[in-house]
């Protein structure tokens, strides 16, 4: 067996940079931007009114000064001269500021009479004028790779963008295996269970940018497997749930390697996860993912959504694990890394983490009340209570 470290590295170095396209801002949000975006012109492109008021010069800007309205300005229409001493231009947010501004006063401060306005005697600092390319300016940009935020997709649209580039979405294929399994919905036997795990991996893979697809359930024979696996082609990755252990009716090992697949490696020193297997088959990254819910679910973690990552073009590595303070005592860890799942407090300088009671592979329940995973690194020592502890969260783009 390998560490997870290693199987994690063996797994990147089995992915390829994906092609790019071209879609509208409107359907870029999540997306991972391929190519920067630059702006091509100032934002704001003059400069603009902050608040609703008058437009005045410096001088002019004093308590008690006696000022004739010469005209209005509002967002989308510029007010043509400029203003000389003694005058003021109605203006409203976001409208250019004539030459001759020095300053916008705020209604508030002002008394009307007429086209004669008054200053008020306590005037604030002001001066209410949004600078040219205070927010932006002309060759600024949004560096690319990253995942575009929405915040990201208003910059875009605000620097004239109606199109991006973006990365192609990594397509997936899953295929859970097992004469036990039926699809959800259906009637088991009295021998059988719902297929669970395959919708799950559908889900954590989605929300990281893939495109994932289900495909039937592998039957325990080698020709049902090689069936689906052969209904896999044109994915960038296949993830198989089941069958990659060394018993009699675990076949996906024996069914890739008759289709040629190239293997990285079988076997990884984690709990749960052991029985992980990746290679290349074809032009696809080939995941054998062991059968136990909870296993497959936690190798999706920590692995399927860094290889995602990766195809995006995105830092891949591990994922972003924090610091914990034990609330429980634990014993020592065995030979494996160990991810337990875990629920967090709060705690007065970090999070506190408490081990949920059962880490049975095959509750699902227990996942699901989950909110990270504990980490133990392979033979650490009994911990006690307050022991500072690694953690992965098990919320998306972390």
């Amino acid at each position: 067996m390998i560490s997870v470290a290693e199987a994690l590295a063996r797994c990147l170095a089995l992915t390829r940079p994906l092609p790019t396209e071209m879609v509208d801002l409107a359907a870029a949000a999540g997306r991972v931007l391929a190519r920067p975006v630059v702006a091509g012109r100032d934002q704001p492109p003059f400069a603009a009114a902050a608040m609703d008021g008058y437009a005045v010069t410096g001088p002019d800007a004093t308590p008690g000064a006696r000022l004739q309205v010469v005209g209005e300005a509002a967002a989308g229409h510029m007010w043509q001269g400029a203003l000389a001493p003694g005058q003021a231009l109605r203006i409203f947010t976001g409208a250019p500021v004539p030459k001759g501004a020095g300053r916008i006063v705020i209604q508030e401060d002002v008394t009307c009479a007429g086209t004669t306005i008054t200053l008020c005697a306590n005037l604030d600092n002001g001066p209410y004028i949004r600078p040219a390319g205070g927010d932006f300016k002309a060759g600024d940009r949004i560096a690319a790779p990253r995942r575009l935020t929405p915040a990201d997709v208003a910059l875009a649209a605000a620097m004239n963008h109606p199109h991006v580039t973006v990365v192609r979405p990594p397509r997936v294929a899953l295929i859970a295996t097992g004469d036990e399994l039926v699809e959800p919905g259906e009637r088991p036997r009295a021998d059988q269970i719902v297929a669970s795990v395959t919708y799950g991996l559908k889900a954590l893979l989605e929300a990281e940018g893939a495109r994932a697809r289900l495909l039937p359930i592998a039957r325990d024979t080698p020709e049902s497997l090689q069936q689906q696996l052969g209904l896999a082609q044109g994915a960038d990755m296949i993830v198989t749930v089941g069958g990659a252990s060394v018993g009699n009716h675990d076949l996906v090992a024996g069914a890739a390697e008759t289709l040629g697949i190239t293997r990285s490696f079988h076997g990884v020193a984690m709990r749960p996860g052991k029985p992980l297997m990746a290679g290349r088959l074809g032009a696809a990254v080939l995941l054998g993912l062991p059968g136990n819910p909870v296993s497959a679910m936690v190798c999706g973690h920590i692995f399927l959504v860094p290889v995602v990552r990766a195809f995006l073009g995105l830092p891949p590595g591990r994922r972003r694990r924090v610091h914990a303070r034990l609330a429980v005592a634990l014993p020592r860890n065995g030979p494996r890394e160990h991810y337990m799942r875990a629920q967090l407090l709060p705690g007065p300088d970090m999070p506190r983490v408490y081990p949920l009671d059962s880490q049975d592979s095959a509750l699902l329940t227990r996942l699901c009340s989950a909110d990270a995973l504990l980490i133990r690194e392979p033979g650490a020592g009994a911990a006690p209570a307050g022991t500072v502890v690694e953690i992965l969260p098990l919320s998306p783009f972390d």
